[in-house]
């Protein structure tokens, strides 16, 4: 009996030790939050890791951790510190991933995380893993509208790049003929630009029409869209398949600025 009511007594202070470290645990994250809405960063980090130490199976904690290091992150900035946030962040939404790989804002924060990094310095395989996480979402809620925006995105990034590389390159070589950005692709270009831009050129246009279809007035997805539709114009020999393009694509413009006036005319609402 005495070494029964001993294990009890023992079962009852480590239940209210663990009820202790998680009630602390939240205090902890109410006051990382506070931070973190004040732009104080680093102490908002140190607030959600202790949290998170405490309790680890507060996800919240781990999903404001990995937030506050990505807002610390600045696209483009070469520092080892700098792009060290960006990686703490990553690590930190794949640890929430690991208990729970369906969790959509660990998800978009990878996602968008990696975009910002494969932009400067431009990094393609960057920009294949953020679609990645992109299309991960599209499986889990084929409904929302923006990962299909950010699969355009980054399909036209890419195939604009490549666009302007051999724009670049054949100016360089015809010094007396240069061809500008809203002239079509030389022929002599044209097979290798389609070769290789073609498969994201089609796959960033299927999906900003799948954003459009769910989101009618989404005049971001519209709006690239436009752009994609002119770099397909620079695939095709047909001056008539490109005129048809290029009509599609003003269109659009067209639509965008007439959604954005109608939303600009409309009350905002009061806070």
């Amino acid at each position: 009996m005495g070494k029964s009511l001993a294990a009890l007594a023992a079962l009852v202070l480590l239940v209210s030790a663990s009820g202790c470290a998680k009630l602390k645990a939240r205090d902890l994250l109410n006051k990382g939050v506070q931070a973190f809405k004040a732009g104080q960063y680093d102490t908002a980090v140190e607030d959600f890791k202790q949290a998170k130490d405490l309790d680890p199976g507060l996800t919240t904690a781990r999903l404001y951790l990995a937030t506050a290091y990505a807002n610390q992150y600045i696209p483009g900035a070469p520092s080892d510190q700098n792009l060290n946030f960006a990686k703490q962040a990553i690590k930190e939404y794949q640890e929430v991933l690991q208990d729970n790989p369906n969790d959509l804002t660990a998800i978009d924060g990878i996602g968008s995380l990696l975009y910002n990094m494969g932009g400067t310095p431009y990094d393609p395989a960057k920009f294949e893993e953020s679609k990645s996480y992109h299309k991960k979402h599209t499986e889990i809620k084929p409904d929302d509208p923006e990962p299909y925006y950010w699969i355009g995105v980054i399909d036209w990034a890419m195939a604009n790049r490549v666009n302007l590389e051999l724009r670049a390159a054949y100016n360089k070589d015809h010094l007396s003929k240069q061809v500008k950005e809203t002239e079509p692709m030389p022929a002599s270009v044209r097979p290798d630009y389609v070769s290789k831009v073609a498969p994201l050129v089609d796959e960033g246009i299927s999906s900003l029409q799948k954003a459009l279809q769910i989101r009618p007035d989404y005049d971001d997805a519209m709006a690239y869209l436009s752009l994609l539709l002119r770099r397909k114009a620079d695939m095709t020999d047909s001056a008539e398949e490109r005129d048809n393009l290029q009509k599609q694509a003003d269109d659009l413009l067209d639509k965008v600025k007439e959604i954005k006036q109608k939303r600009a005319s409309q009350p905002q609402p009061t806070a």
